[in-house]
């Protein structure tokens, strides 16, 4: 098997199980390793502490699949691996109310760079390392055994890929799909989900837990849901008794499935009102005419996909909280999110905590969010928390 040795000044690196090497921490590489093929990991001194998987393109040199030296990175480890997390879910989902969730979140399932959402009897995958592309064939028949889907589809159209020596790809592996839109449930709700070409891989799963939080502040209250994508957060809020839901979002194609969403839960259309446009633009625009709201939910795309962005990320945070802030009414609510992993959880905080300065408002954060419990993170792998939530009562 190709090796690679640590530099004696990173021998340490590894004491904390990271299961990330940087290329800056390899002394040498020995065997010619190809792309994603798995790799003997030695410290300085030749002592051997693990296995991973080697991308000569990325920053990232080598994910660690395993540091016990008796396990063997063959189809025996993927399907240990996999049925632990599939086992961790079945604890985790209730699965008579909800059929879609993830199955594998990376890094935090011990097997990095692997993603697997499952939506009803579909999954779909997104191989994000060279690792994970090289062991494909692999990981595809065991969740094929395993969970006998009609069909898995690959969204691994991602650029990140590119980092790794790959092409972004996508389409079907295996099976079939038989419709344009796959109907999941989620707690008990209907939804379409689009995984040929929708967000990430068809749907907000991460937000499955902070939806159901939603409902407890909706009854009687006027909504604002900005970036509201597919009306996730708007089919909670009008089901628990909101008044009067306002949608924005850029994507028409995105507000039409919304539509559809509302119908399948039997909700009142005329409840709702959508407005296709800038969410910065338009809620300056709020603002201008003097129109508030009772709950305003502020869950934005990614701002920050590097850590050179994070400047310029956390004023795009500050200006959309700041106005949010002004456009709520005294006793509103402030659902805001950050799902760009490069903001802390401190940085996020303290912008809000800014822009409520700014605001001249009264705001009390009265509940910390976090991705649902599907998305579990490794205490090895602390990047893998990346959805920052806060809500906030506002006077």
């Amino acid at each position: 098997m190709p090796s690679i040795t640590l530099k004696k000044s990173r021998d340490k690196i590894l004491e904390r199980k990271h299961p990330w090497i940087f290329s800056g921490a390899l002394e040498k590489v020995d065997g010619n390793p190809s792309n994603g093929e798995t790799v003997q990991i030695f410290t300085s001194e030749k002592k051997l502490v693990g296995f991973g998987s080697f991308s000569p393109s990325s920053q990232i040199r080598v994910r660690v699949w395993s540091f016990n030296l008796e396990e063997k990175i063959d189809s025996d480890f993927f399907k240990k691996k996999i049925s632990m997390a599939a086992s961790l879910r079945e604890k985790l989902v209730d699965t008579s109310k909800t059929n879609a969730y993830r199955i594998i979140n990376a890094e935090s399932d011990g097997l990095p760079g692997l993603i697997v959402d499952r939506y009803s009897n579909f999954l779909v995958c997104q191989l994000l390392s060279a690792g994970a592309e090289f062991n494909k064939e692999t990981t595809i028949e065991i969740l094929n055994d395993i969970f006998k889907p009609i069909g898995i589809f690959e969204r691994s159209d991602v650029e990140v890929r590119i980092k790794e020596g790959l092409q972004p790809t996508q389409g079907l592996i295996k099976g079939n799909i038989a419709d344009e839109l796959i109907e999941v449930r989620e707690n008990g709700f209907k939804f379409l989900v689009d995984i040929k070409n929708g967000h990430k891989t068809g749907f907000y799963l991460d937000q499955r837990d902070n939806r159901k939080m939603l409902s407890e502040f909706s009854k009687g209250k006027s909504v604002l849901n900005c970036f509201s994508y597919t009306g996730g957060f708007s089919v909670y809020a009008l089901a628990y008794g909101a008044e009067k839901v306002t949608q924005v979002e850029s994507s028409t194609t995105a507000m039409d499935l919304s539509a559809k969403n509302f119908k399948l839960n039997n909700l009142n259309l005329s409840l709702v009102e959508n407005i296709n446009g800038d969410v910065f633009e338009l809620l300056r625009k709020f603002r201008d005419e003097r129109k508030t709201f009772d709950l305003i939910i502020l869950d934005p795309p990614k701002f920050a996909e590097s850590a050179s962005q994070i400047q310029k990320a956390s004023r795009g945070y500050k200006d959309i909280n700041l106005l949010a802030l002004k456009l709520l009414n005294p006793g509103g609510t402030l659902f805001t999110f950050s799902c760009s992993g490069h903001i802390s959880p401190e940085l996020f905080q303290k912008i809000v905590a800014d822009a409520a300065l700014d605001s001249g408002r009264e705001v009390r954060i009265i509940k910390q969010l976090t991705q649902s419990s599907d998305h579990p993170v490794s205490t090895n792998f602390p990047e893998g928390l990346y959805l920052k939530g806060i809500i906030c009562s506002v006077q």
